[in-house]
């Protein structure tokens, strides 16, 4: 396992997937009890009351719409043809996701949804965006620090000799980072331009390491640099995990 750094992207108003983020869509409360009518739900037909229907055609019906008959149900919004999804839809019972969507609530109830499904169980409109674009997004974003790639980048692996070197120079930071990792605390933008100056100090001693360290973590101190300095430039927090 590696340890990685990462900013708190959505401490500055200049991070381009901030309203994204923020913007939650739907929730999986506790229960959807009374709360049909905003939740989400997948309309599902037997195979049994299927064959029902196209007794006459079943096997036909299968390749038409590229179904496995093995299968005991089938999903009606995977019906190719409309006009069989037709002809099932009488017969389509609902299957609950256990997502709500919050469009549909009143403030209150989505507040309500919100809290009771607790921050693992929220979709937000940034989970809804393909991966492509989400790439391109983070591409021309000023908070992607780690050559647009996005907001997370490596530190190395879990036993790196960078946070020894650290603290041998008192450099208290660095030299806490797998402690860090395991508590993923926040540190702050002032511990940021703490980091800034670590990672200068870091830069010379490692000359004075020898070849070998300097070649091995002179990287991951500029990438450690470049996180730092824009955390205290833009008054983000930042962390390790």
């Amino acid at each position: 396992m590696g340890i990685s750094m990462a900013i708190c992207e959505l401490d500055s108003v200049n991070s381009l997937c901030k309203k994204d983020k923020e913007t939650i869509i739907k929730a999986r409360p506790g229960s959807i009890q009374s709360l049909e009518a905003c939740a989400d739900y997948d309309e599902t037909v037997t195979a049994e009351d299927a064959k029902k229907v196209f007794a006459a055609d079943w096997e036909g019906f299968l390749k038409r719409n590229r179904l496995d008959g093995e299968r005991e149900s089938f999903l009606l919004d995977k019906i190719k043809k409309e006009e069989d999804a037709a002809k099932l839809r009488p017969m389509a019972k609902k299957a609950y996701s256990g997502w709500v969507v919050l469009a549909k609530m009143s403030p209150s109830q989505a507040q309500e949804a919100i809290g009771s499904a607790g921050p693992d169980n929220l979709l937000t409109k940034w989970d809804t965006i393909d991966l492509e674009e989400t790439n391109a997004i983070c591409g021309r974003c000023g908070m992607s620090w780690d050559k647009g790639r996005g907001c997370i980048g490596s530190f190395g692996p879990d036993n790196s000799q960078l946070p020894d070197i650290a603290r041998k120079h008192g450099l208290l930071i660095v030299a806490r980072v797998p402690e860090l990792a395991k508590s993923r605390e926040k540190l702050s933008a002032t511990d940021a331009a703490k980091l800034v100056e670590e990672c200068r100090v870091l830069k010379e001693k490692l000359v004075e390491e020898g070849k070998g360290p300097a070649r091995r973590y002179g990287g991951v101190v500029e990438r450690m640099e470049l996180m730092a300095d824009l955390c205290a430039k833009n008054g983000m927090r930042f962390y390790f995990l």
